[in-house]
């Protein structure tokens, strides 16, 4: 059982609606991360702004964000 309950449905809120539509979109369904951080949809903004903006600093090659999660999902033994 989670410690941390998961918000399934964004209730309303713009913020986790648009959130959730993009997750969905993208992934097919709202990702686990974004459904715990969802009890503080700021928190869930700002987190996804914070990979947003190193994706784009240029620091990283173009190429290597894709291979990094990956690698994370397949340490963490996620089906990614």
């Amino acid at each position: 059982m989670p410690r941390v309950s998961e918000i399934e449905e964004d209730g309303g809120d713009p913020t986790l609606k648009a959130i959730f539509d993009r997750q969905r979109e993208m992934f097919g369904s709202v990702l686990n991360p974004a459904k715990v951080m969802a009890h503080c949809p700021p928190i869930l903004r700002a987190a996804g702004l914070l990979g947003q903006s190193i994706e784009q600093s240029g620091q990283l090659p173009k190429d290597l964000p894709p291979l990094i999660y990956l690698r994370v999902a397949s340490i963490n033994g996620c089906p990614f």
